[in-house]
Parts: structure tokens; C-alpha cells; sequence
């Protein structure tokens, strides 16, 4: 059986060190290649790579935006039994996908959780989603799909990771400090909240408008605050279709009691200009005003429009 180790050497939680004993690990029982990843879609490459040439198991080390380019990567093609099985190494900072597969947080101890798995035979088949842009550019024309694997957003969170994007560019480390500061000061400078201009349209209901956020998500939790779960739609999950969380304008003390409930025990965000779906096929999002937007948790630029869709047992990945 062949693996391909797709690594990205600047994730947040490992080093080369770390990266020799996986290999090691991995060789136990496969035959290993390592690919290291130097710039931004390298990873998709890596992916591509991989379904091109055969490989049984492709095991992705890194944050979420590398698992998110490894996926695109091994579908490029569409699903099928051509393309290989993932298995996701935590190495960022909230590595939600590897979380919801149920890893462990530590990189090492992932690995033997992997190989356990392997060797027992353990894979199951997930669901996705896919996203296409109308750009402000184009904004008559869609674009190719991409895929995501854990969440899709519009609005104040990519906003935020946008902001987030630009400080570790600069050098900042990506702490949950660093997002809780961030996140307060977008949310109290935002132009947006106060005039929001997003409308979600689902197929047989009426259009919502006047939203200014809208988290389209295919797992439980959303994100990660250090250890703590963000959930603020707590019934999505690999086996049903996609749940959405949108926002209408909303003042300072009602966002802090939302964002109190969605990391409570038993998450339930209910109010005034709170809107949830649960388990839809399609949904599509349309902008007064370009919009930020980020698959998850990469800031991929500006929308006028957003078009998501549910993709049931599109990839095998392991347990």
C-alpha cells in the first residue's frame, strides 16, 4: 500500500522533527513518499498528484487550509473509487476537520490512531460541500466549485480571518487571543453589521435579507477558541446535509450572549435576527455590496454572490 504524506512546514504545531517520526511511523506499514509543501496551493498539487498516480491513502499534516487543498486536489476529478483515502494529522491551530474525525490533538499520537485504523480497516465515507463565487469582477458568471470540508462563511467571519490573515503575514502567531481581539474590534467597526447586505435564499422559502453573517457548516463544532467548541449549529454532521447560522443585525451585548450559548454545554443560539437551517441540499447567498468569504478558515477574497451544495459520500477518510 502506498501513502503520500502531504506536509506543510510552516503548520503551527510541528517541525521537522516531528515530520521524521511520522514517516518512521507511517513506514511500519506503507510505503511512504513525503511531499512539503512551499507556497500557497501546493498541497492542491500534492492532491492532484496523488489520484493521478494511484496512491492507496493520502495522509495530510497541516492546519485546515492545507486538508481544505488536499481535497481539492484528490477531487479535482469529481468523486469515485479512483480516489484515494484521507487521513488527517492535526498541525494548525484548531484543526477542526482532524477533531471532528475524532484525533487526537497531538501530531504523534494521530499518526498511531491512523495506523490502528488502517490496519483494522476502518474508513468511512463523508459528506461535503461545494462553493461557487460570483466575483465582483464577473458578477454575471459563476466560478469553478470548490470543495470544503468543515465550513463555508460570508460576511463578519471572513472579515475576521481576513484580518487575522494579514497580522500573520506580519508576523503574529495565531493564539485565541489573537481572534478574540480581532473578532471584538470587526465586530464594533464593521460597516456592515449596522447595514447589512447579504440575502440567503433557500429553494422553496422565502428570501431572508439584511444578514451579516452566514456560516454554512458540515460538521459539529464550528471552530475551536483554544480547546473551547464554538457551536452554533450543533446538529450538522457528515451524514446529513448541509446546517446554516445567519445573523441579522445584532447589538454588542445580544452578539456576546449568542457567542455565550454557542460555548455552552448544550449549544442553542435562538433569538431576535437569529436564522437556522438544518440538513439542506443547495443554498444560495446574494450581496448589495461585495462580500468577504473564506472556506475553511481561508479568507478567499470578495462575492457578490455564493452558491453552496451539498455532496453526500463524496470522500472515504479514515476513522
Amino acid at each position: 500500500m502506498r501513502a503520500l504524506l502531504v506536509a506543510n512546514p510552516a503548520a503551527t504545531t510541528t517541525n521537522r522533527r516531528v515530520r521524521d517520526v511520522m514517516v518512521g511511523a507511517l513506514a511500519s506499514t506503507l510505503k511512504v513518499d513525503l511531499a512539503e509543501t512551499t507556497r500557497r496551493g501546493h498541497a492542491r498539487e500534492f492532491g492532484v498528484q496523488a489520484t493521478t498516480d494511484g496512491y492507496d491513502l493520502v495522509v495530510a499534516l497541516g492546519g485546515d487550509g492545507t486538508v481544505n487543498e488536499v481535497v481539492n486536489g484528490m477531487l479535482d476529478g469529481g468523486p469515485g473509487p479512483h480516489v484515494p483515502t484521507l487521513a488527517v494529522v492535526p498541525g494548525g491551530s484548531t484543526n477542526v476537520f482532524s477533531r471532528a474525525l475524532g484525533r487526537s490533538r497531538d501530531p504523534v499520537e494521530a499518526v498511531g490512531e491512523i495506523l490502528e485504523s488502517w490496519r483494522a480497516g476502518r474508513v468511512r465515507r463523508v459528506s461535503l460541500g461545494t462553493a461557487a463565487a460570483r466575483t465582483p469582477d464577473e458578477p454575471d458568471r459563476w466560478t469553478p466549485h470548490r470543495w470544503f470540508v468543515f465550513t463555508a462563511g460570508m460576511g463578519f467571519d471572513a472579515d475576521v480571518i481576513a484580518r487575522i490573515e494579514e497580522q500573520r503575514a506580519r508576523g503574529r502567531r495565531s493564539t485565541g487571543a489573537l481572534y478574540v481581539q480581532t473578532g471584538t474590534r470587526t465586530f464594533l467597526t464593521s460597516r456592515d453589521r449596522r447595514h447589512p447586505p447579504i440575502r440567503l435564499e433557500v429553494p422553496g422559502e422565502a428570501p431572508v435579507d439584511g444578514l451579516f453573517l452566514c456560516l454554512v457548516s458540515n460538521v459539529s463544532p464550528w471552530t475551536y477558541l483554544g480547546s473551547r467548541p464554538i457551536d452554533p449549529s450543533p446538529h450538522a454532521s457528515f451524514e446529513t446535509g448541509l446546517d446554516v447560522f445567519a445573523l441579522q443585525r445584532t447589538g454588542s451585548l445580544r452578539m456576546i450572549d449568542h457567542l455565550r450559548r454557542a460555548m455552552s454545554a448544550q449549544p442553542d443560539v435562538r433569538g431576535r435576527g437569529v436564522h437556522r437551517w438544518h440538513d439542506l441540499p443547495d443554498l444560495t447567498l446574494a450581496c448589495s455590496r461585495p462580500q468577504r468569504w473564506e472556506l475553511d478558515g481561508d479568507h478567499l477574497g470578495e462575492a457578490v454572490g455564493l452558491r453552496l451544495r451539498h455532496v453526500a459520500a463524496a470522500l472515504d477518510v479514515v476513522a
